[in-house]
């Protein structure tokens, strides 16, 4: 059986990602947590793991409101991208000639795939990103380290808001599918020593254009 928390924090995140919640107002825990039927102690929890995963601002007395991005959110999403998928691709392509590798190359070349119809087809950005982001878990949960997917799923949603605006302009899904293919070719071919800078040029492509449109 789901726990209070739990049934709090899955309530107030699909009003969030289903855009049920407006920025620039703001919500009242006491009013949500009735609607829910629950009290106020496993909502507050909720609140406070959904600022921590960049959903949401506490303000103080009054409730929370929405999270909008900043610099710094973009700053610090992608040196975290960078630390993790840059350690991440250099470990895949070191041990490219093992089984294991071998079978996630095959699933990310498929995903790949899926990325190019889309491009190619409805050009769907939502489509489109689900394909980019089981990419780059994949590449993150290949090293087994709990520590690694914990961190990059609590940057998830802020991870996925940044792309959709970059996504947005123009030539850059095309762009976004050549670099995802380069870091592929790269761990596949064992090139070490240029897997981590081709991985570091795929984070910063993306992250200045973020930085231009705040």
């Amino acid at each position: 059986m789901i726990s209070l928390n739990e049934q709090a924090y899955i309530h107030l995140k699909n009003l969030i990602t289903n855009q049920k919640l407006s920025y620039n107002k703001i919500y009242s825990e006491t009013k949500l947590a009735r609607e829910l039927g629950i009290s106020r102690t496993p909502f507050r929890d909720a609140i406070h793991r959904l600022v921590q995963e960049g959903y949401i601002d506490i303000i103080p007395s009054k409730g929370f409101q929405l999270h909008q991005l900043t610099k710094k959110d973009v700053i610090e999403t992608f040196q975290v991208r960078s630390a993790l998928e840059g350690y991440c691709t250099v470990e895949i392509a070191r041990n490219a000639s093992t089984a294991k590798a071998k079978r996630l190359l095959a699933e990310l070349d498929q995903l790949l795939q899926s990325m190019e119809k889309i491009m190619n087809t409805t050009h769907s950005i939502e489509e489109f990103s689900e394909y980019d982001f089981k990419f780059h878990r994949k590449i993150v949960d290949y090293i087994g380290n709990e520590q690694f997917t914990n961190i990059f799923g609590t940057y998830m949603h802020r991870m996925k808001r940044l792309a959709a605006l970059s996504l947005a302009h123009k030539g850059r899904m095309e762009n976004t599918y050549k670099e995802h293919q380069a870091i592929l070719n790269a761990m596949q071919a064992g090139d070490v020593e240029h897997v981590y800078e081709i991985t570091l040029m795929h984070m910063n492509t993306p992250r200045g254009i973020n930085l231009e449109d705040l």
